[in-house]
């Protein structure tokens, strides 16, 4: 079997194009390609390097990941790349094509794929949730003491919207974009978030010491968010030098 030859990996699922807006278009520059899906096409072909990373994995884990990398590699060809293998070493995110960055994220009901030139958008991070509380305890884990205080404040201002979730949510992009570009692996006490109430958007200020190479002047990250369709989705995408 070549580098490059793809192998069908079963996941049971539906084989109809989603007319859906795509949701992460709304909060990501025009120069990001998005592709999205809302349940898993049977069959989907992986590349063997691919197919190793879940050869033990679960049902559930196998169809996740395989709809992302499908939904990978269609925003890729929005930009004019061919199918490539998206692997990536344990725990880290996939290496992406040369001169291209890129984020994956799924969960129940939803898989996506965000994919862009480094000369537009240098870092980039996606991630979704479920608009639903995080289970008892998780907030505690994952919020700084003064996170914790105002995500407690917007929830008893404004309980329709998820803060909690959306803290969790916010946090994970912030790292899946952070992590690629430097190397540098962040903790959830390592960057301190700040929700915008008032507009769909959040700062985080990254508390961990800088990293010697790519980065090291970049304290503070921007990003964006929206909830819709019972989803929580953020983004964050740090312009190119272009």
């Amino acid at each position: 079997m070549s580098a490059h030859e793809m192998i069908p990996v079963c996941s049971a699922g539906h084989a109809g194009a989603d007319r859906r807006p795509a949701l992460l278009e709304r909060i990501l520059p025009d120069s990001v390609a998005v592709a999205e899906a809302y349940d898993d096409p049977p069959d989907i072909p992986l590349f063997s390097q691919e197919a190793l990373l879940i050869r033990d994995a679960v049902p559930s884990r196998v169809r996740e990941f395989s709809t992302a990398r499908l939904c990978a590699r269609r925003a890729l060809a929005r930009l004019g790349w061919d199918p490539v293998p998206l692997v990536g070493s344990l725990g880290r995110p996939p290496k992406w094509p040369e001169s291209t960055t890129g984020s994956i994220t799924h969960c129940t009901g939803y898989r996506a794929a965000a994919v862009a030139r480094t000369e537009d958008i240098a870092l980039l991070g996606i991630d979704a949730e479920p608009h639903a509380p995080l289970p008892e305890g998780v907030l505690e884990v994952i919020a700084l003491p003064a996170e914790l205080a105002r995500v407690r404040g917007a929830l008893a201002s404004r309980p329709r919207l998820r803060w909690d979730r959306l803290l969790f949510c916010a946090k994970e992009a912030v790292y899946k974009a952070w992590n690629p570009y430097t190397e540098q692996n962040l903790g959830f006490e390592d960057a301190d978030i700040v929700i915008d109430l008032n507009a769909p958007r959040f700062a985080a200020r990254l508390l961990a010491p800088p990293p010697a190479g790519r980065g090291h002047g970049i304290r503070t990250l921007e990003g964006t968010w929206t909830v819709e369709a019972g989803l929580i989705l953020t983004a964050v995408a740090l312009p190119g030098p272009r």
